[in-house]
């Protein structure tokens, strides 16, 4: 015979939901009892009507104790193999949860988890009365004259009884997934530093992939394009050097092509620095600062005090915004700030923080708030966690520190 699906879903899931509540008893039940031994050697030894109960609740106390804690992990069992529910590992620092679900909650389920079984118990013998009824000898069957009638009855109490329990026994097991997740699951706090940690994490790595795609394009540009641009100049120089029976007209357009090739090698090595220099990569933050300072169209005083006896370098991607953070305050000083005739550029290790500070004498008045440049810089600092604070009063100095956290 071949069972409807819909039936066939609702036996499944019940004998699931019986199974899961069967497991929930004994587990909680164990507790209620332990704590019934409890109260009751408390009671003796208070009343001292027994003298061996000090010496049981020395044993029994420390018991409890230990089944508030250990109980977790059976549950943690149940819940995972019998509903798919998956509770987290609890420590020490979460035993209050622990204590209160083993030993005051779970004892109240256990009490519903029993009455449901029992009812599942009575509910199948009242269904199956008109069957082991006749299993008694027939003389009782004889002496009770009307027992069928009063069979029908307890047989239909039985089976709308059987009727009710799939939905009591589901609703139970709502209860206590409920419940488990409340007291048991992740709280709150714990689920919002989880969540802190993943976008932490996310954003990261985010950062790093960005990071890894510029230097991609640095690459690129500077082993095909820029290549090109290098060759297309020095043919352009060969043929100005050699061909001098050109017309003048001639020449000209192959000068004029040979200034905008250089030109154009120029732009795109100011491109690729700003993309990703390679001195970063190949020689450190400190070279690439050097080669930032002598660039520069006014006087740099740059100090950088990196130590030398750290177990690893600095992350790529910290000294990245670092060396960006220098390289935008210096052309914004060089733009927004031609009265400033000298720059500072300090940068220092301090345990865990790279700290770059870069002030002018100009005239001040940046304002964060305002344009594109500054607040791009402060959101490339903080997609590593790091501060970004300045100072700029309207007549000078304008001084500009940004704090970068370097991990050990």
């Amino acid at each position: 015979m071949t069972v409807p699906p819909r039936l066939r879903r609702a036996l499944v899931r019940l004998r699931r939901d019986v199974a899961f509540i069967a497991a929930g008893v004994t587990l909680h039940l164990v507790a209620l009892l332990l704590q019934v031994w409890v109260v009751l050697l408390l009671l003796g030894t208070a009343l001292d009507r027994d003298p061996d109960a000090p010496a049981v609740l020395a044993f029994s106390a420390p018991l409890l104790i230990v089944a508030g804690w250990g109980l977790t992990e059976p549950q943690r069992w149940r819940f995972r193999a019998l509903c798919g529910v998956e509770l987290p590992r609890q420590g020490f620092k979460e035993v209050k949860r622990q204590f209160g679900y083993n030993l005051l909650i779970g004892p109240l389920l256990g009490v519903l988890e029993f009455l449901l079984l029992a009812l599942l118990l009575v509910a199948l013998a009242a269904s199956l009365v008109l069957v082991w009824v006749w299993l008694v000898p027939s003389e009782w069957r004889v002496a009770h004259v009307g027992y069928t009638t009063t069979a029908s009855y307890v047989t239909v109490l039985g089976v709308a009884a059987l009727a009710a329990v799939p939905g009591l026994a589901t609703g139970l097991v709502r209860l206590e997934i409920l419940v488990g997740r409340a007291v048991l699951g992740v709280s709150r706090s714990d689920e919002l530093a989880r969540r802190v940690e993943d976008l932490t994490e996310s954003r990261a790595g985010a950062v790093d992939a960005a990071d890894a795609e510029r230097r991609r394009i640095e690459r690129d540009l500077h082993d095909g394009a820029q290549q090109r641009l290098v060759s297309l100049a020095l043919n352009l120089g060969l043929a100005k050097a050699t061909l001098t029976d050109l017309p003048p007209e001639a020449q000209q357009v192959i000068d004029a092509a040979h200034r905008e090739a250089k030109d154009a090698i120029e732009e795109l090595n100011n491109l690729v620095r700003g993309l990703h220099p390679a001195v970063l990569d190949e020689l450190g933050l400190d070279a690439a600062l050097s080669g930032l300072a002598a660039r520069a169209p006014l006087p740099v005083r740059l100090r950088v005090d990196l130590p030398t006896d750290l177990p690893r370098r600095t992350a790529p991607a910290v000294e990245a915004v670092a060396y960006f953070v220098v390289s935008e305050a210096l052309t914004n000083i060089a733009k927004h700030a031609r009265e400033a005739t000298r720059a500072e550029v300090t940068v220092t290790r301090l345990g865990e923080i790279l700290r770059v500070v870069v002030a002018d004498d100009g005239p001040g008045g940046a304002d964060p708030s305002r344009g594109t440049g500054l607040k791009g810089l402060a959101q490339r600092v903080r997609s590593v966690d790091g501060t970004f604070r300045m100072s700029s009063p309207v007549g000078g100095p304008t001084m500009m520190s940004v704090e970068l956290p370097c991990p050990m």
